[in-house]
């Protein structure tokens, strides 16, 4: 159902934002997988994503704060977990509303790409207030929380032997 949704979704809001990344990373596909299906550790490498509260196997509360001097909470709730196509998808409420997703994919022989994409209505009422004039800062504020991400996991990949996760799949 929330994939058929997601798709029909508006885009003409000024408080619409659609995001995509693609990281390529030293490790392969299922390692990178597990790492990102972890949701609980993403503080320990993602210096942006603060605190994480996990509420049960597929549901928590993310705290973000990037470069500007705000901070985002979000409910987040799995809609897909699906680790052969290595896609992981949620629901977010709270601060945005709307879906997150990973996908993990080959790239050479021996690393990944993972994809990230977001399609999100802001609801936080500074951003709303703000939409329109101060969109461009917060896409730069989103860049630079991806650009953070990146490094911390490429880091964390860098450091393990290859092909081993350390961590096991939990999280939202």
């Amino acid at each position: 159902m929330p994939l058929v949704l997601m798709a029909r979704r508006r885009t003409h809001s000024p408080h619409h934002y659609r995001f995509r990344d693609a990281w390529t990373l030293p490790a392969p596909p299922d390692t990178v997988y597990t790492v990102l299906e972890t949701v609980a550790d993403y503080p320990s490498w993602w210096p942006q994503v603060r605190r994480v509260h996990q509420a049960d196997d597929v549901s928590g509360t993310v705290h973000i704060r990037s470069l500007l001097p705000y901070g985002l909470t979000l409910t987040a709730r799995q809609s897909r977990r699906d680790p052969h196509a290595r896609v992981l998808e949620v629901v977010v409420h709270g601060d945005l509303e709307g879906w997150a997703r990973w996908t993990v994919l080959p790239h050479g022989t021996t690393g990944s790409i993972a994809r990230f994409e977001q399609d999100v209505d802001a609801t936080k009422p500074l951003m709303r207030r703000l939409a329109v004039p101060a969109r461009p800062l917060f896409r730069a504020n989103h860049a630079w929380m991806m650009r953070g991400g990146r490094r911390g996991l490429r880091a964390l990949l860098e450091s393990r032997p290859q092909g081993r996760p350390e961590a096991g799949p939990e999280g939202i």
